[in-house]
């Protein structure tokens, strides 16, 4: 689905990617984990198209991620992304924000757009919050709106940039659930987060980022349960101090 091959990006004279070799299979969730300023952002930047990379390869489905490509426009349609801050128009309602990309992207009729909005909204528990403006929701709330937005323009996969931390403990719950369900479904799905019992319950394999090169990647329950690289290590022991476990 996803294939990354000696990838390279740099900002100025600081090289923020350095070789990144990745594989995503369909249906697989992948985890980026890793210390801020390792890159993990960025790669997931490069392979929607929104940062251009120096050298290697990205395709997506066999098609080269290029941002300055024709072909761009119909990349993203294929893997949509959600941020850390949820970018809802202020001015729309949950319903509207789901509808704007189908409508104004894919062409879709504002008929069949607001039919499968609904489904969506539905779909990650917001069925009631239709009407609302997304000041009238939490933050778990219009991250779930993020999501059904990304989802509305039925991607082939979703990277997800840290979905879950600019939001209070007691919400990011609710977020990870529709994550779950998503990864259930066999969604392809690539995730820079901190939380890692979601990464060990939910990903097929955890990659740790470290000074823009994967350092160490496999199945979850071994990168996080039995690293074998000490930055890995130290990285996960720092989490242990801080959080109070990892599992």
């Amino acid at each position: 689905m996803i294939s990354i091959q000696s990838l390279h990006k740099s900002y100025g004279s600081t090289r923020v990617l350095e070789g990144i070799d990745l594989e995503v299979q369909s249906g697989q969730v992948v985890c980026l984990i890793g210390p801020s300023g390792s890159g993990k952002s960025t790669l997931l930047r490069c392979i929607n198209g929104l940062e251009t990379y120096e050298g290697g390869d990205i395709l997506v489905s066999d098609e080269r991620v290029d941002r300055n490509a024709k072909t761009i426009h119909e990349i993203r349609t294929q893997v949509a992304m959600v941020f850390q801050r949820f970018n809802l128009f202020p001015h729309r309602t949950a319903l509207q924000n789901v509808m704007e990309g189908p409508i104004y992207v894919k062409k879709e009729s504002p008929e069949a757009a607001r039919e499968h909005a609904k489904a969506l909204l539905e779909k990650v528990g917001l069925a009631h919050r239709m009407e609302a403006y997304p000041d009238e929701l939490s933050g778990g709330q219009q991250q779930r709106v993020a999501i059904a937005r990304a989802l509305a323009m039925r991607p082939k996969a979703i990277l997800f940039d840290e979905p879950t931390s600019a939001l209070d403990p007691e919400l990011v719950g609710e977020v990870l659930a529709v994550m779950r369900k998503l990864a259930e479904e066999g969604m392809t799905m690539v995730v820079v987060t901190h939380e890692m019992g979601f990464a060990r319950e939910v990903a097929d394999k955890v990659c740790f980022l470290y000074g823009g090169r994967i350092v160490e990647e496999g199945p979850a329950r071994e990168v996080l349960g039995a690293p074998q690289q000490p930055r890995t290590q130290e990285f996960l022991r720092r989490l242990l101090t801080t959080d109070g476990g990892v599992a």
